[in-house]
């Protein structure tokens, strides 16, 4: 049945709808609102070696009404962690169940040094919880780990090698979860080796994590950093993945359940801009896919920004992971704003595809870009849209204003991650973040936060909802991140 809104009720909606059009091309920054946030877990360790109490660089993946999150506790300056934690709802979101991995470092009856990059994914098919990780002796990557969960992501075993190579970096995880796939029960680890110049690699298991099989190359041995595995439910993995310099995107596929890779097909140029106030960012990609199998690739990049002042959270989908839709930018703050905007955690609700597609991107950002370590102010926001990435509602700030010198410190700046995820469960999106607070003394405050409930999409088509395609305007300048490097 068709409502007739009133006049005065249309003139409203309208002027509602014109107003934050205005203010998206004007340049305003995301309005604050009231989204209490609820802290699942806190750094438990007390090494002298590692700061304290910081948790960064969280990953979580869901699967029903269970979400799994992963993160690093305990940050070395100069690489790595004093352990991976977790924190595990089995209702939604409502409550929480953290911890910390055990038997990986020698702080918790393992034997490496330090340990970095966890990632989160389920294996439907044997009913088992995997979290891969970087192993690390001394700041020198050890390979690739996996630590395996059977009873809902609530208690964890030790972990299982995926690989002993030295020089590795930057793993991932994602499992095949489609009962019709022929490789119903795959999953997937990627990670890089540095010391081979970045050459990515991949391993197969096909009984739950268990065991695994041997680490692969793409067809042409291509370099690259930050790859990103989802599977279709034809079976088809796609990988979205940087170049080793981190100035191209692109992504290759296995057709056969990781027998074999192609090679890497570029769907982008990068241009990015860096941070100010020594803040460690990159533009490495989150990837997720919806209910049909469509990936979708999000980065930080600063192609709509003249000059390539500041950041906009840029997304491009495949249906088949070689041919790419065009770049378009996600609307969150005019080209002209000054906002800067990075490190984003993209969801996409499985139970939704096509046209209609649920996507929830959370995402760090500078109300002004041009700033220095004593006035950045860092913040953490929100925005979703419920048909594609055609348009998008209005965004939604879930925390800040925080220092950067609340954060932990690295090499390679101040932290709260290279990259992040936001996850649906039950038809609402539930980033995971870091949030800082001042340090007290030579105590940090750094911990993981999620909202208190779970974030809805507004529907399409309802005031507020900008499209996402602008000119591109002239005069860009490029950031070239330069060598191939090491990020964990």
């Amino acid at each position: 049945m068709v409502r007739m809104l009133t006049y005065a009720r249309a003139a409203r909606a309208w002027l509602a709808a014109a107003a934050a059009l205005t203010a998206a091309v004007a340049g305003a920054v995301p309005a604050l609102a009231n989204v209490p946030l609820t802290r699942i877990s806190s750094d438990p360790f007390d090494n002298a070696t590692s700061q304290h109490a910081t948790e960064v660089e969280p990953d979580s993946f869901s699967f029903g009404s269970t979400i799994v999150s992963a993160f690093q506790q305990g940050r070395f300056t100069d690489g790595g962690s004093t352990d991976i934690g977790f924190s595990t709802s089995t209702d939604g979101g409502a409550t929480w169940h953290a911890g910390s991995l055990p038997g990986i470092t020698t702080f918790v009856g393992g034997r490496f040094s330090r340990v970095s990059d966890p990632a989160v994914a389920f294996d439907a098919r044997h009913g088992v919880w995997l979290i891969a990780s970087l192993p690390l002796l001394g700041t020198s990557g050890a390979g690739a780990i996996v630590s395996r969960s059977t009873n809902g992501g609530l208690a964890w075993g030790s972990p299982v090698v995926v690989s002993a190579a030295s020089g590795t970096d930057k793993t991932w995880i994602a499992c095949d979860n489609t009962s019709t796939s022929p490789f119903f029960g795959h999953c997937y680890v990627e990670f890089d080796n540095n010391a081979q110049g970045n050459l990515i690699q991949m391993s197969t298991s096909a009984d739950g994590g268990a065991t695994w099989g041997p680490s692969l190359p793409t067809a042409n041995r291509e370099a690259g950093i930050g790859g990103q595995p989802v599977v279709q439910p034809s079976g088809t993995v796609v990988v979205p993945i940087d170049n080793a310099n981190e100035t191209a995107v692109g992504a290759f596929r296995s057709t056969d359940g990781g027998a074999s890779w192609t090679g890497v097909t570029t769907i982008a140029l990068i241009h990015a801009h860096t941070e100010a106030g020594n803040l460690r960012s990159g533009p490495l990609p989150s990837a997720e896919l919806d209910g049909a199998g469509r990936v979708y690739v999000a980065w930080g990049d600063c192609r709509f920004r003249r000059g390539c002042r500041a950041n906009d959270i840029v997304l491009s989908s495949s249906a088949n992971g070689t041919t790419w839709t065009a770049v378009s930018r996600v609307p969150i703050d005019g080209t002209r704003s000054g906002v800067d905007h990075f490190l984003p955690g993209l969801a996409v609700d499985r139970s939704t595809s096509g046209g209609t597609a649920h996507l929830g991107l959370s995402y760090y950002f500078y109300p002004v870009s041009r700033c220095t370590q004593a006035t950045c102010s860092l913040d953490a926001g929100f925005i979703s849209s419920t048909n594609g990435g055609a348009t998008w509602g209005s965004a939604t700030q879930l925390a800040g204003p925080m220092k950067v010198t609340s954060l932990a410190s690295t090499t390679q700046g101040f932290m709260v991650g290279d990259y992040f995820s936001t996850s649906f469960a039950n038809g609402t999106a539930h980033p995971v973040l870091a949030v800082a607070r001042p340090p007290v003394g030579s105590r940090f405050d750094e911990a993981m936060h999620t909202p208190a409930t779970g974030l809805r999409a507004p529907l399409a088509g309802t005031a507020g909802e900008v499209a996402a395609a602008e000119p591109v305007p002239a005069g860009i300048n490029a950031v070239n991140h330069g060598d191939a490097r090491t990020a964990h």
